[in-house]
């Protein structure tokens, strides 16, 4: 939900007017059986100190979905053919190419942003305002990047996992860039309110869409499985994509044979 922000800039203010209130919501909803887990009795997240609160606000956001957003997004699958919905995603994929090349060049990647500039002029152009990618076959490519990685690049690297109302996983860092984020998109600027409301619902209704058919892969407590998938995309995002050194894959890892017995190696 995190692109509910994306809607006009004059709504943007107006959210964060009615945030208390949201919160104040959220409080008494209190310890709701549909996250079904006892927080005291479960071991600590060291990046979720504030699992309780996250909980609620979890809480909230399941309830506002499960009557609201979930339904349409059902009703939008069924009545769209696939070929439009792939059109639709195309395009706001390609808007969120603009982010891209400005975050690159605030992180020091012009290669890059190089790279997600031509994405952006070729399917804009040539893909027909961005409804068809054919920069992707032509294999140019470019790692996603927003204003939140790009704090995480500049140093805020470790950050606590935060459950915004409405918009869903985030962490603080993340939450500080959306105010960025926002201005770094193209729909912000759209003068007429009701294209811009619009296009914001159907940006929203569609990434809902495309998140039905994962919803099977949940197990066990949704509140952590959700936490846990959301902060191994993030660093996996940052890092762009590296998992790390594999210790023996590394050409100066030492083999101590002495490490092991005879009973090791017997048969």
């Amino acid at each position: 939900m995190r692109r509910f922000l994306v809607k006009q800039k004059d709504a943007f203010s107006a959210r964060y007017k009615i945030l208390p209130l949201l919160l104040l919501i959220v409080f008494s909803l209190g310890g709701c059986a549909s996250t079904g887990a006892n927080v005291a009795e479960q071991e600590a997240h060291p990046e979720d100190p504030w699992e309780g609160f996250n909980r609620r606000v979890f809480t909230f956001n399941d309830v506002v979905d499960r009557y609201t957003l979930k339904p349409v997004a059902r009703g939008y699958q069924t009545v769209t053919p696939a070929p439009v919905r792939t059109g639709v995603g195309n395009f706001f994929s390609n808007l969120g190419e603009v982010r891209t090349a400005i975050n690159s060049l605030l992180q020091g990647k012009p290669a890059n942003a190089g790279l997600a500039t031509s994405r952006f002029l070729i399917n804009s152009t040539v893909g027909v305002g961005g409804l068809l990618d054919y920069a992707t076959l032509m294999e140019i490519t470019a790692d996603k990047e927003d204003f939140g990685q790009t704090l995480a690049v500049w140093g805020w690297e470790d950050s606590r996992y935060l459950v915004l109302p409405l918009l869903g996983p985030s962490t603080l860092r993340d939450a500080t860039g959306l105010p960025v984020d926002i201005a770094a998109h193209p729909i912000t600027y759209i003068d007429d309110q009701a294209w811009r409301a619009g296009l914001a619902a159907l940006d929203i209704v569609h990434i809902r869409a495309g998140l039905l058919s994962q919803e099977e892969l949940i197990r066990g407590d949704r509140y952590r499985f959700i936490r846990d998938a959301y902060l191994q995309r993030r660093q996996f995002e940052i890092n762009d994509g590296e998992l790390g050194d594999d210790p023996f894959a590394m050409d100066d890892f030492d083999f101590d044979d002495t490490d092991f017995g005879d009973d090791d190696f017997a048969d």
